[in-house]
């Protein structure tokens, strides 16, 4: 089972986070309990069969790369991928590991290369990732100098996929500083105000109240933390929000798209200071595909096979949006 003690003792030292600390046995076993999930024995198994290897190399900034693939033989490496195919689909990435290319559904490097340059450096900064899925953007932040990272997840099978990482990359760095918990937010406790930066990647239009999340965010902050936010969009000029009545893009739980004026004036409306809207990108089937790693339908199966700049319910097609703002205080 995944060891949670080394986050336990290292939130142990921030006053901030003591009364979380002491909450969390209890929340990651309730979320673990193999009662709940009958594919938990399956996923541990997976970790189970990983094979012992020494990395020779270890990159987590410009890209995610464990080992090479000099690092390992032919059937080690094949035992590498049966391993790691008993985790799948695997959604965000890309990672190699010892000339094992994963090849995710989502480009979530390019996602990475959007807002980096038009955020605070992260260099020591305590940060705390909400939907991290298997914990990609993670290391990506570890690589970017911060502190600790913290990812949370409701989906249990993307917290395996990412102790399946760290047990690789353990061999060579050990007490990495960044772990993912099988939570979602509503899990966090009221108004932490710990947190040197929070993301939230893909979460603002799965919630009912879009306003609540962002108080939420807002109060897992420090006074003067910066909140990372990216999320589905609609391009108006005008503070207008689209509501799909049924499904969008295949997907049940979507509620709100809002306009960049409208997300805007929600986070002024909420206390945040320092708003701004960073980067607008439309999301691509060379961006979000199905692959070897994630085999079931993905963008192309979303979107209006006669004009794809519609999904097949008539919505207009994704575009995301990040936006950055600061805690007040």
């Amino acid at each position: 089972m995944i060891d949670y003690q080394p986050l336990l003792d290292a939130l142990g030292e921030v006053p901030a986070l003591h009364n979380w600390a002491r909450l969390l046995p209890e929340q990651t076993h309730q979320r673990l309990d193999p009662a709940r999930w009958g594919d938990l024995a399956q996923w541990q198994q997976a970790l189970d069969k990983l094979p012992e290897l020494q990395p020779g190399t270890l990159h987590l900034k410009d890209s995610i790369q464990i080992g090479r693939a000099a690092d390992c033989s032919d059937e080690q490496r094949e035992q590498l991928k049966k391993a790691l195919m008993g985790l799948h689909p695997w959604r965000k990435g890309p990672y190699e590991l010892f000339g094992l290319n994963i090849d995710t559904e989502w480009r979530s490097d390019w996602k990475w290369q959007r807002l980096l340059p038009a955020i605070e450096s992260l260099k020591d900064r305590l940060v705390l990732d909400i939907g991290c899925g298997n914990g990609y953007h993670c290391w990506r932040m570890l690589g970017e100098g911060a502190r600790r990272v913290i990812g949370i997840d409701p989906s249990p099978r993307f917290v395996y996929q990412f102790y399946a990482l760290k047990h690789l990359i353990e061999q060579v760095r050990a007490n990495i500083p960044v772990d993912v918990l099988p939570l979602g937010i509503e899990a966090m406790p009221d108004r932490l105000e710990a947190f040197d930066t929070v993301f939230s990647m893909g979460v603002l239009y799965h919630r009912r109240s879009p306003m609540d999340h962002l108080q939420a965010l807002k109060g897992l902050l420090r006074p003067g933390g910066q909140l990372v936010l990216e999320t589905l969009i609609i391009e108006e000029e005008l503070n207008h929000t689209l509501v799909p009545e049924g499904r969008y893009g295949k997907m049940r739980n979507v509620w709100f798209l809002p306009s960049p004026p409208a997300l805007l004036s929600w986070l002024r409306k909420c206390g945040f200071t320092n708003v701004a809207c960073i980067n607008v990108c439309a999301t691509t089937t060379d961006e979000q595909r199905a692959t070897e790693w994630m085999t079931f339908e993905s963008l192309t199966n979303f979107l209006d096979a006669d004009n794809p700049n519609l999904t097949i319910e008539g919505h207009p097609a994704p575009v995301r949006a990040i936006f950055t703002a600061t805690a007040p205080g």
